[in-house]
């Protein structure tokens, strides 16, 4: 009787110990197997990024710039005429530059010289037309102009305006012009300007003063040294 109590008791210990088992593995509280390690793809693509080297014209470290221009010019009521002179500037800051110029043209004959047929109103001497400006400059627009593939020039657009005196008619006038320009450097030292300008002063030639409009456009070529 007794063996059979004992044979008993191993049977209900040995189902208990497996059910417990079965229990841990169904609510995931048994030993878990690690999922196998993903595998690596590598790159898919591999980008060809081709450099291209890009010369570059730099500003020289020099801050005075000297030159000459030419140019059409505008003299209100004596017609359009070729228009030449001088510059030189003094670059303060990256932005802000100072500039001097002198420039000359000879003017044509005014409407009413030709309509009346009668004598010139001014003398081949007085008919000269001679500015002297001292302007202030600003670099707004300071970028890189590309020629080709390889090839890249700094260049700045500006404005500039000023006081001055123009000599005409046998008199000298104060002047006030302004207008903007172009720089585009060439090379390191070498600069080509495109400008626009207008010169204004109050003259009677005429029989009644006014401001007159005298405008310029011209092209130059400057040295920074």
């Amino acid at each position: 009787m007794e063996s059979r109590i004992r044979v008993l008791f191993l049977i209900v210990l040995m189902i208990s110990m497996s059910g417990c088992a079965a229990t841990r593995n169904l609510f995931g509280m048994g030993p878990q197997t690690a999922p196998p390690p993903a595998e690596d793809p590598g790159q898919v693509i591999e980008p060809e990024v081709e450099r291209r080297e890009i010369r570059e014209a730099d500003i020289d470290t020099e801050d005075f710039e000297v030159g000459a221009y030419v140019g059409i010019m505008s003299v209100e009521d004596f017609e359009s005429n070729v228009v030449y002179g001088a510059r030189i500037a003094y670059h303060v800051t990256e932005g802000f530059f100072v500039e001097g110029t002198v420039g000359q043209t000879d003017t044509g004959l005014t409407s009413f010289e030709r309509l009346s047929g009668g004598a010139p109103l001014l003398s081949d001497s007085e008919r000269r037309f001679t500015y002297y400006n001292l302007n202030l400059g600003y670099n707004i627009l300071p970028g890189e102009a590309f020629v080709g593939e390889r090839r890249a020039y700094n260049s700045n657009l500006y404005l500039i305006a000023g006081l001055g005196s123009t000599r005409f008619a046998g008199d000298d006038r104060f002047t006030v012009n302004f207008g903007a320009g172009y720089r585009f450097l060439l090379t390191d030292m070498l600069a080509i300007h495109l400008d626009v300008r207008d010169h204004l002063f109050d003259i009677d030639l005429l029989g009644e003063e006014k401001t007159v409009h005298n405008l310029e456009g011209h092209l130059g070529l400057t040295v920074f040294f």
